[in-house]
């Protein structure tokens, strides 16, 4: 499975949940304790370890809050000792 990092502006997010609804491995959910500068609960991560760098969360969001990144693979003749 491919290894993914999300980074989230959390100032910028309007709390629509339409990212958490869409990302496939469940990863994401509405903050239930804080809230961001503009007075919304903030999207957070909950299972860093499980993003698989799909970016259907920045794909979903309209309000541009998401950069996602992912694990390049490694080629098989770099991980071949000479």
């Amino acid at each position: 499975m491919a290894r993914g990092m999300v980074q989230i502006d959390e100032n910028r997010c309007k709390g629509c949940g339409l990212c958490v609804d869409a990302c496939p491995p469940k990863i994401l959910q509405l903050s239930t304790s804080r809230f961001n500068a503009i007075g919304y609960r903030p999207v957070e991560v909950i299972d860093v370890k499980s993003c698989t760098g799909c970016a259907v969360c920045a794909v979903m969001c309209p309000d541009v809050v998401f950069r996602v990144y992912r694990e390049r693979k490694r080629s098989k003749q770099a991980a071949v000792p000479a």
